[in-house]
């Protein structure tokens, strides 16, 4: 089994919180509220030291054993096997090296103050191209209402009317261009042409801020060579492709261990960078290195990159200030991990931070762990195929007795395992981390390839979001074919085993345990297919999330509670019985605010325990905001 990467890790913080960000309802408010978003305690100098040792014995451990295997160990008669497998090994060490020095201290660098006035000229941008009004609605309304004082801009590469209109009665200002060159680049350098600002906060379209996110951040920009704060990315919809419960209630997200671990990390080396949206950036430094970045589809890095190459400063703010929405569905996480991919592959080719002049060592061995991090696909498919040739040809990739060389083998990837988990302070389920490793295997597989033939190209496409009804998604034809060369080969090996193939196993010992290794991944590979044709990620039907919420209410003259809601519908439990007719008004009280909906039943919808649902009809848009507010910023 493959040793896990450094951005497939379990959500969390430290060892004495729960892992995850769990979405619970505010006792008070009666709200939905996301607990584990804050900023984390600084590590005692205990748990660093343990961590540290462990980290060093590893890879002391790790390069003893690759200098055995490699003078002693190698079977030149079967070359075929016996080199790929030493690659993968040293790919494994090198990883764990990069790991070890980017996780070295992950609170090097202090809050800032908190902001509650300042002299600066602050715009929000928010920049959509195609996403529906409904997703839009929220991520406006919050970032009008956050202080301090500032404009905000919808930046619609699509030119649509009604987003223009939606953004001048919620209180924004509204920018589009006839020329959409460079995507989301061309769409913010357009805006720094007609934006008067010293700093800019950065949303997409989907990104709902904290009341928080301008005062947490703020206070970084008084030192004059701050040119950006990037803040953790979280998401609202828990129900999500990349999302999964565990058992202490929270939920486990793949991202969650970048943003929380490895970028705040990054900040011992001034090396943590852009990652698009919940940022906030100062002007003069993007004007000071021609702008955002084009050329690449991951615009935020690569600009970056030539922010730190002319001296700039960059922070990594530890704490949540917005939640988005995640890929709902197999399709929408693929697109998104293959783009991401293909975006390093491309900053590599054009402006490799580990050339480019101006870079201290710290931040190109820093960029490196990142860059790194992408080819660890094509390690999980090494580990795939690996065994299946053992298997099929009878080749021993090791000339050393299985006693000795099967415990060495296990305990380097047992020890590189625990070293990792340990650095990624408690970040690590097993079983879901590297299940997502060979989910979005597919995806940066052909992605990689870029680095490697420049003629290929991509274009920059956003991530799916909100209602999007669809067929079910398919597994991608390398999940499904190495499944089934998979299963052949075992079948063929556990024949040859019996004697009921014309091929004999040398060493039966070693082809037992090729058995044994692919077994386990091909069980991986298995798992992702079933979560990928899952009925429940079969794409996203509701024009916005249901959030869980506890307010109390009337419907008409009768008490109800309110069990979720979004800012379509609601559904209630009746107090009483009874349930409502078309037309019915719903009044409940949201933070002093007290608002009315006329609600319609759900069609077909059988109510159940007491509960119902019910759609809102001709929502007045400043009273939709404030229904907004309430359920993504109010608690």
């Amino acid at each position: 089994m493959p040793v896990p990467s450094e951005d497939l890790v379990d959500p969390g913080r430290s060892a004495s919180a729960e892992p995850g960000v769990a979405l619970a309802i505010d006792p008070f408010s009666g709200l939905p509220t996301f607990e584990g978003g804050a900023m984390p305690p600084p590590e005692t100098a205990r748990r660093k030291l343990a961590i540290r040792g462990l980290a060093v014995g590893a890879l002391w451990f790790t390069l003893a054993y690759l200098t055995w295997r490699i003078a002693f160990t190698l079977n030149p008669s079967a070359w075929w096997v016996s080199i790929p497998l030493i690659v993968l090994e040293i790919h494994n060490g090198i990883g764990l090296a990069l790991f070890t020095f980017g996780l070295w201290d992950v609170d090097a660098v202090p809050p800032a103050r908190v902001v509650d006035g300042t002299d600066l000229r602050v715009a929000m941008l928010i920049t959509t191209y195609d996403e529906p009004t409904e997703v839009l609605l929220p991520t406006i309304a919050a970032a009008v209402a956050i202080e301090p004082a500032h404009e905000t801009w919808v930046l619609d590469d699509g030119g649509r009317p009604e987003v223009a209109a939606l953004a001048r009665r919620l209180g924004a200002r509204y920018l589009t261009r006839s020329d959409r060159t460079d995507a989301k680049a061309g769409n913010l350098n357009n805006a720094l042409a007609h934006v008067d600002a010293d700093v800019i906060g950065v949303v997409d379209a989907d990104h709902v801020v904290r009341p928080d996110f301008l005062r947490h951040t703020l206070g970084y920009f008084d030192d004059p060579r701050l040119a950006l704060v990037q803040t953790p990315q979280e998401f609202y919809n828990v129900t999500s492709f990349e999302h999964e419960p565990l058992r202490t209630g929270r939920y486990y997200t793949e991202e969650s261990v970048f943003y929380r671990v490895i970028l705040p990390a990054k900040n011992r080396w001034n090396a943590a960078f852009w990652c698009g949206t919940g940022a906030v950036l100062r002007v003069a430094a993007l004007r000071d290195v021609g702008g955002v970045a084009t050329g690449t589809i991951t615009e935020d890095i690569h600009t970056t990159v030539r922010l730190h190459a002319r001296g700039w400063r960059t922070v990594a703010h530890n704490e949540v200030l917005a939640h988005g929405l995640a890929p709902a569905d197999a399709d929408a996480y693929l697109l998104q991990r293959h783009r991401w991919a293909a975006g390093a592959m491309q900053l590599m080719r054009l402006e490799n931070p580990l050339v480019v002049r101006g870079l201290t060592m710290a931040q190109r061995l820093a960029y490196a762990s990142t860059l790194f991090a992408w080819f660890d696909a094509w390690k999980i498919l090494g580990y795939l195929v690996l065994p299946i040739v053992v298997l099929a040809t009878g080749g021993v990739p090791i000339v050393a007795p299985l006693a000795i060389y099967g415990p060495l083998f296990v305990g380097t990837l047992a020890l590189q395992f625990v070293a990792l988990r340990r650095l990624a302070r408690g970040y690590y389920p097993p079983l879901l981390s590297t299940l997502f490793e060979f989910l979005r295997m597919p995806a940066v597989l052909s992605a990689t390839v870029m680095l490697f033939d420049p003629t290929l190209r991509t274009r920059f496409e956003v991530t799916p979001k909100g209602r999007r009804v669809g067929n079910r998604p398919r597994p991608p034809m390398v999940l499904t074919g190495l499944f089934a060369a998979a299963v052949l080969t075992l079948g063929w090996g556990v024949a040859t085993l019996g004697g009921f193939t014309p091929m004999t196993y040398g060493e039966p010992g070693a082809m037992i345990g090729a058995a044994v290794f692919l077994a386990i991944n091909t069980a991986f590979v298995a798992a992702g297919i079933v979560r990928i044709t899952a009925p429940r990620y079969a794409g996203e039907r509701r024009a916005s999330v249901r959030m869980p919420t506890r307010l109390r209410g009337t419907l008409g003259d009768e008490p109800v509670e309110i069990v979720d809601l979004s800012l379509g519908g609601a559904r209630l439990r009746s107090l009483s019985g009874w349930v409502p007719a078309a037309g019915s008004k719903l009044e409940v009280e949201v933070l002093g605010e007290r608002l009315v909906f006329r609600c319609e039943p759900v069609p077909g919808h059988d109510p159940e325990g007491g509960v119902f649902a019910v759609r809102f009809a001709d929502v007045p848009v400043e009273e939709e905001a404030e229904l907004a507010r309430a359920i993504y910023q109010g608690a």
